[in-house]
């Protein structure tokens, strides 16, 4: 198996084990053996998960990059839900010119860290 095939198959899986969970979850608030009305605030950690399964295994420096702004997002969001540090939707959006930066500043090294993709291969 090639590393895009195993790379597919791991995202396939770790997407698997999500759904089983929420399944399970929400299975478990509808017996009331568990309240889910106490969980709902950490939705978000969902995303920053989907962001680190786009950075792990054999991603491309797209996918890298796709994958710091998903995790950036998702901890923005809950930073933001919680009012961590006393962040808001409204004073908190320097933050994504912060991230953009970083981002323009990391890019040369990502890119030559993680490996071109095929459609630009054959370019």
């Amino acid at each position: 198996m090639n590393t895009e095939n195993s790379y597919a198959a791991r995202k396939q899986v770790m997407w698997g084990l999500v759904l089983i969970a929420v399944g399970v979850i929400f299975l478990l608030d509808r017996m009331d053996l568990v309240d889910v009305r106490g969980l709902w605030h950490y939705w978000p950690l969902l995303i920053v998960a989907a962001g680190i399964n786009q950075t792990i295994g054999y991603p491309s420096a797209k996918e890298f990059r796709n994958g710091l702004w998903t995790v950036f997002i998702g901890l923005w969001l809950f930073a933001v839900f919680e009012n961590f540090l006393g962040l808001t939707f409204r004073n908190s959006w320097p933050l994504f010119l912060l991230m953009w930066g970083l981002q323009m500043v990391l890019a040369p090294v990502i890119d030559r860290r993680f490996p071109q993709t095929k459609e630009n291969d054959r370019a």
